[in-house]
């Protein structure tokens, strides 16, 4: 049986019929009446002030998208940066981002998505119980990625769309994936989960809620 819709652990994903070309404006019509979930509290759960971080998902037969919309109060970006290939280790810098596992029975493999300010971007493989943890990054997911800056609102918004052969789904309204939804934010990073984890790392799986396709 499904989670009760309402409950704080899951999020919604729309269905829409059409993919689209990178969209960063909330207010478009792409994003228009797509559900959102939001994140304002620390890993241990206590409110964490100007960080506030909304996040819309909605889904086509190719495709989950995903559109954060990040308050912020300093940016901590990375010089130099490059959109056109992954950028490992970016977790140093802002990022949002999303751990998604379509494995119920192995709650401790998941991908993990990052997208920065400036639209650089990682995706990674990750296996908990992998002897060489830090491979996974090499892994190609065909994410689409792309960031705005909006300055005098003080907010970022980072796109997402990622491929379902990438996640091992065949989508269809019903179908459950375990997610949790982050961010890293300033020189002293402010952490932001959606979930808490308790924890003083992202990488806890039995912590993540639900997204449940529409």
């Amino acid at each position: 049986m499904l989670a009760a819709p309402h409950s704080p652990s899951i999020a919604l994903a729309r269905y829409i019929p059409s993919d689209s070309s990178p969209d960063t404006d909330p207010a478009s019509s792409f994003w228009t009446g797509a559900s959102s979930v939001v994140a304002s509290n620390d890993a241990l759960g206590q409110p964490v002030p100007g960080h506030a971080t909304e996040i819309r998902a909605q889904w086509t037969p190719g495709s989950l998208y995903l559109l954060f919309s990040c308050s912020y109060i300093e940016l901590h970006l990375k010089p130099d940066p490059v959109t056109t290939e992954e950028t490992n280790k970016l977790w140093n810098w802002d990022v949002a981002e999303a751990f998604i596992g379509s494995d119920s029975k192995n709650i401790r493999r998941y991908k993990e998505f990052e997208v920065s300010p400036q639209g650089e971007w990682v995706d990674l493989d990750i296996d908990l119980d992998s002897p060489y943890p830090g491979a996974g990054w090499v892994w190609q997911s065909g994410i689409q990625a792309a960031a705005r800056i909006d300055e005098a609102e003080r907010v970022w918004f980072a796109f997402m769309r990622i491929p379902w052969a990438a996640l091992d789904v065949r989508p269809s309204p019903g179908v459950e994936l375990r997610i949790n939804f982050y961010r890293a934010q300033g020189p002293q990073p402010q952490v932001v989960a959606w979930q808490p984890t308790h924890q003083p790392t992202f990488h806890v799986p039995q912590a993540f809620g639900t997204l449940q396709l529409l």
